[in-house]
């Protein structure tokens, strides 16, 4: 009598489905959330924490952009990183570390939660998030009509770029990488230092 030996397949395993959501059903779950979250095709994705000089970074930009912008003919009002964004080509809600509009804030419900016109937005990289800030956020950002121009900041070292839609589709470069340089925002009319913007923050040697 033989005995065959029979090749042992492991038993499947069901993937969950993703459950999604609607925008009122993010709102509401968001409004009483210790945490923040973004909405991205259906789905409540939960933000990464901030760390200190993230932190700090974004409200040096905020002061500097304030500061500087209270003497142009144009009014331009800056908002913190707790105003969502909403991207209603998308159906989409992120936040932004920094973000100003032009003369006067237009909202897409009329609880006044959800920004779609901003002009500036401003993020600080991180290690979690450089990636998608760079390509898939700056992607969404360029469905509104209002959008022009988009500052990502490091916060480990000084470096800054900015992107400054020049007409349709066409994006200039900017990037800066000395701290007696300073940042253009062109589509405000100011430009802030780097040394405002890394203000009591520790950076790493360029020799390290």
């Amino acid at each position: 009598m033989t005995t065959q030996a029979r090749e042992f397949t492991p038993p499947l395993k069901l993937s969950r489905p993703v459950r999604r959501y609607t925008l009122e059903q993010y709102l509401r779950k968001e409004a009483i959330s210790i945490h923040k979250h973004e909405f991205i095709d259906g789905q409540i994705i939960k933000m990464p924490y901030a760390k200190g000089p993230h932190n700090i970074i974004s409200v040096n930009m905020i002061a500097q952009m304030v500061n500087r912008g209270e003497n142009l003919e144009r009014n331009h009002i800056v908002f913190s990183s707790a105003q969502l964004v909403y991207l209603q080509s998308l159906d989409a809600c992120v936040y932004a570390d920094a973000l100003a509009v032009c003369e006067k804030p237009l909202y897409w419900d009329d609880n006044q939660l959800l920004l779609i016109n901003p002009i500036l937005v401003v993020e600080v990289l991180s290690k979690s998030t450089s990636r998608y800030d760079r390509t898939r956020k700056f992607d969404k950002y360029k469905t509104l009509d209002s959008f022009r121009e988009y500052v990502l900041i490091r916060q480990d070292e000084c470096y800054a770029e900015v992107w400054f839609r020049e007409s349709p589709g066409r994006w200039q470069e900017t990037i800066i990488t000395e701290m007696t340089g300073h940042l253009p925002l062109q589509s405000v009319g100011i430009s802030v230092s780097m040394e405002s913007i890394y203000l009591n923050v520790e950076l790493k040697s360029k020799s390290s």
